[in-house]
């Protein structure tokens, strides 16, 4: 018995060996990590160089489009976490895990660890595709860590959000569906048009739902503006996201692994 509870893994040291093992399968899958990257990049620049001179933000279009960009490629890489939750469901391997006495919160966190870290980098990338174009940040450093801080909420919030909706999938097809909505998200928000050219119907839609108040933060960070309460209402959005997830997959992990 003693024995039995030594070699019983903890829960940290789980969830680090299973981000490392998720990371190990994205690297094998290059193609997914390509098309989960070059997709926002391309969107970026087709907003920019067709659409862009067309829409009057009172800045330069690069200038205004940038955050909402960074979170349409959090947003893409986040259903890469639905779909690979859901395939380890469907294989049987997380009942293999679960014989090792690994509990659903490891597991879980093992791969939205691992989405944090593929994010960062893409989001990093497109950042740096921006940069290239003519977008110049404002901001102190003070600022910079704010808005990286923000990312880094928004990013494991829908993590655990896309691993959630893994759980409630059927299968790795469905995960991919269910995770629609989080590439939708940003086109009804403030991420590429202001919400006042929008018919009026769809403000009060625009105003108040999540990806707003994140992207007007990080607009106002890296450009130096003043912020208002976006920052808190932003950073309120991202812990009831994350906070509901984490508590959801915790109940739909023990029901489908009964």
């Amino acid at each position: 018995m003693a024995t039995s509870a030594t070699a019983r893994p903890g829960a940290t040291a789980a969830a680090y060996a299973l981000a490392g093992r998720s990371l190990r399968i994205s690297s094998r899958q290059p193609d997914a990590l390509i098309a989960a990257l070059m997709l926002p990049i391309m969107l970026m620049l087709i907003f920019v160089y067709f659409f862009g001179g067309a829409i009057d933000t009172g800045t330069t279009y690069v200038t205004y489009v940038v955050p909402g960009a960074m979170l349409l490629c959090a947003g893409f890489g986040a259903a890469s976490t639905a779909v690979s939750v859901a395939t380890d469901m469907k294989e049987g391997v997380i009942d293999r895990f679960r014989s090792l006495d690994i509990g659903g919160v490891p597991i879980l966190a093992g791969h939205v660890a691992a989405s944090v870290l593929r994010n960062l980098v893409s989001t990093g990338l497109v950042l740096a595709v921006a940069l290239a174009i003519g977008f110049r940040p404002q901001a102190s450093l003070r600022g910079y860590l704010a808005a990286a801080a923000l990312l880094v909420a928004y990013i494991t919030a829908i993590s655990w959000l896309a691993a959630t909706l893994g759980l409630l999938a059927g299968t790795p097809e469905a995960a991919g569906g269910f995770t629609f909505l989080m590439m939708f998200l940003p086109y009804p928000s403030s991420a590429f048009v202001p919400i006042d050219t929008m018919p009026g119907w769809l403000h009060g839609f625009a105003d108040h739902q999540p990806l707003t108040p994140v992207i007007e933060s990080l607009r106002a960070l890296l450009l130096a503006q003043p912020a208002g309460d976006a920052p808190w209402v932003a950073l309120a959005w991202c812990a009831a996201i994350g906070l509901v997830s984490v508590a959801l997959s915790a109940v739909l992990f023990e029901r489908r692994t009964r």
